[in-house]
C-alpha cells in the first residue's frame, strides 16, 4: 500500500499527486497541514515534518522529495 502525506497547497505535493493520478497508481492520501494529527505520524515515521512523504508498506520504503517519489513510482508501479 502506498501512503502519501501531503498538503493541498504544496506545489511539490501537487506534482506527486498529479503523476500518481495520471499513472493510475492507487494510494492513501493523508492531508497533513501543520497541526493535523497526521503530522505526529509523519514525525514518528520520517523524523521531519516535510511533505510530500511517501510510505510504501509493501516494500518497506519511505521517502521525501517529489522528484525521488516520482522516480520511485515510475520504477516500481508504472508499467
Amino acid at each position: 500500500m502506498l501512503i502519501l502525506f501531503h498538503k493541498e497547497e504544496c506545489p511539490f505535493c501537487h506534482k506527486v499527486r498529479q503523476f500518481m493520478s495520471d499513472s493510475h497508481v492507487s494510494y492513501v492520501s493523508l492531508v497533513s497541514p501543520v497541526g493535523a494529527p497526521s503530522r505526529k505520524i509523519l514525525m514518528q515515521l520520517g523524523g521531519k515534518q516535510q511533505v510530500p512523504f511517501l510510505v510504501d508498506t509493501d516494500k518497506g520504503e519511505m521517502m521525501y522529495e517529489s522528484d525521488d517519489i516520482v522516480e520511485y513510482i515510475k520504477k516500481n508501479y508504472v508499467n
